[in-house]
């Protein structure tokens, strides 16, 4: 299958360009975020086009909503542009949504059918890049995600270990609650719903994933903390961790049924990543 890829260095593009590089199953074609930025449906067109590929994937948004960055209704339009572009050529498009469509405040597991209530600008400018993928393009899948971390590029993680590096009172939030997921996981659930379309699965619509284990911001740093002790990079003994309440619980935990029952994806928790995630941002600081 030729895969277009936009977004491939976020931190789920350049895992998943890893993951698609080792296996070898698929051509594969790499577009950047800073390369993604088209000002114009022509240039988005262009791409598509020129890349003759069967299915693009697009981790712009989810990459930039991870790494902190603001996103636009340019960012949505571009969205449209591509599942247009997608459209018209016959292939499919694959867009990384994530969990924060939703408010948080169901008091339960998200499913696939609930409307995006998150009157944020972000959840309503996902709401609204989701909503043009699906009236725009049939062959479509919308794949929403928990918070994605990994040692390369700017993610949760990196955010806090360089808050742990900097030393002081680090106060976080203990009732936000979600499902994180490394990116390495994160890379195998999309490569897996790759494979399973190259085989001929005609599977459109909308999917979550995220890891079993709900935790908040506060339970998250305290692990790094642990496995941040082991390098001589980190000193303990200069940082303090303290939770912060907030007013209500907001937990955006996804129910994953679908994922599971229609491509035998099944998730994994997230601690188990953690140890090698600390030790791979460590080495690439040296």
């Amino acid at each position: 299958m030729r895969v277009l890829l936009i977004g491939s260095d976020t931190s789920l593009g350049l895992a998943l360009t890893a993951h698609l590089q080792r296996w070898g199953r698929h051509e594969l074609e790499t577009v950047s975020m800073t390369s993604s930025r088209w000002k114009s449906e022509r240039h988005a067109k262009k791409v598509v086009r020129r890349s003759n590929s069967d299915i693009v994937i697009d981790a712009r948004i989810e990459g930039a909503i991870d790494s902190g960055e603001l996103i636009t209704e340019l960012d949505t339009d571009r969205c449209h542009w591509l599942a247009k572009s997608c459209q018209r050529n016959g292939g499919c498009y694959l867009l990384v949504s994530s969990a924060r469509v939703f408010a948080g405040d169901a008091g339960r597991l998200y499913r696939e059918d609930d409307t995006p209530d998150n009157s944020e600008t972000v959840g309503q400018l996902l709401a609204r890049a989701e909503e043009l993928v699906r009236s725009t393009c049939p062959r479509h899948l919308v794949l929403r995600l928990g918070p994605v971390f990994s040692a390369r590029g700017v993610n949760v993680l990196s955010h806090m270990l360089e808050q742990l590096m900097a030393g002081g009172q680090l106060v976080l939030n203990n009732q936000q609650r979600g499902g994180p997921i490394e990116s390495v996981d994160a890379a195998r659930v999309v490569a897996g719903i790759i494979d399973q379309l190259s085989a001929g699965a005609e599977a459109w619509g909308t999917y979550h994933y995220c890891s079993p284990d709900a935790t908040n911001c506060y339970e998250f740093a305290e692990v790094l903390f642990a496995c941040a002790s082991q390098f001589s990079e980190f000193s303990a003994d200069a940082v303090q961790l303290a939770a912060a309440d907030a007013p209500e619980i907001i937990n955006r935990s996804l129910h994953c049924g679908r994922i599971r029952n229609t491509f035998a994806i099944k998730q994994v928790p997230w601690r188990g990543f953690v140890a090698d995630a600390v030790r791979d941002y460590f080495y690439h600081r040296q």
